[in-house]
């Protein structure tokens, strides 16, 4: 397994992966031909960058059994989704303020990110891991007050586009099995979340599948695969939320009102 992460430093973007020791830098182009150039950076040294540079998101709504028996609504019997706009993208540890001309409630979302490493279009369940780069974490914020505003039209891309409304990383894992991860969601100090990928409504290669049937993903594109339950709005002034996935790592982020 490798942990992939994009950085600056001294001015520069680079990426790497994360070891023990720090950083290993690599030249060349994560998801094409790449290699260590042998130089190491400390953490402390660098600014965390979102992993990859999406061309675009795709965010499920009612993947999960448990969510879906919740809302009482039934479970889909193809994919659900949006897009969501890649200017929402912010980096690990940002800030994130609501914007000043919005003063509804706004959640977090905790996901598994999947993360796509080659061109792929129409490909099958069975295709579908080799064009799976690795996966990371997603908050997927969204400012409710506005999907449910209008009751002629729910304003999902709108709602989910707000710049730095989207943050994921810290890094993209290689070499897991999705379905062996949970994600929690940690708010001001207190797990909102905890639940398996497991009990997802269509499992990580089906979406690949399906999504790659309507469109072409391209390298680095980013599949949010959706939440369960425990979503929740934040309150506070200042909100500490942080996504974590055993395997993959902590998102921490700062939400202001």
């Amino acid at each position: 397994m490798k942990k992939w992460l994009r950085f600056r430093h001294a001015g520069a973007t680079g990426f790497g992966t994360l070891t023990a020791s720090g950083i290993s830098v690599h030249e060349g182009e994560m998801f094409g031909r790449h290699a260590a150039t042998g130089k190491m950076l400390a953490l402390s040294e660098v600014e965390l960058l979102a992993p990859c540079v999406p061309s675009k998101i795709v965010a499920l709504w009612n993947n999960f059994h448990a969510l879906a028996t919740k809302l009482n609504q039934p479970e889909p019997p193809e994919p659900l989704y949006l897009l969501k706009a890649t200017t929402s993208i912010t980096a690990p540890g940002a800030v994130i303020r609501r914007p000043s001309y919005y003063d509804g409630k706004t959640t977090y979302e905790g996901e598994l990110g999947i993360v796509i490493g080659k061109t792929c279009a129409r490909v099958s369940p069975g295709e579908a891991d080799s064009f799976i780069f690795g996966y990371t974490c997603v908050n997927d914020i969204t400012a409710n007050d506005i999907l449910t505003r209008d009751p002629t039209f729910p304003q999902w891309a709108r709602a989910k586009g707000i710049d730095d409304y989207g943050p994921f990383g810290p890094v993209i894992a290689t070499g897991l099995d999705p379905a062996k991860l949970t994600v929690r969601t940690i708010l001001n100090g207190a797990e909102r979340q905890n639940y398996p990928i497991s009990d997802m409504i269509f499992t990580a290669q089906d979406l690949v599948s399906r999504i790659s049937h309507d469109m072409t993903l391209l390298p680095g594109d980013l599949i949010a695969v959706g939440t369960s339950v425990g979503v929740g709005v934040m309150k506070e002034p200042v909100n500490t939320v942080t996504v974590a996935i055993d395997g993959i790592g902590e998102l921490t982020n700062e939400f202001r009102l």
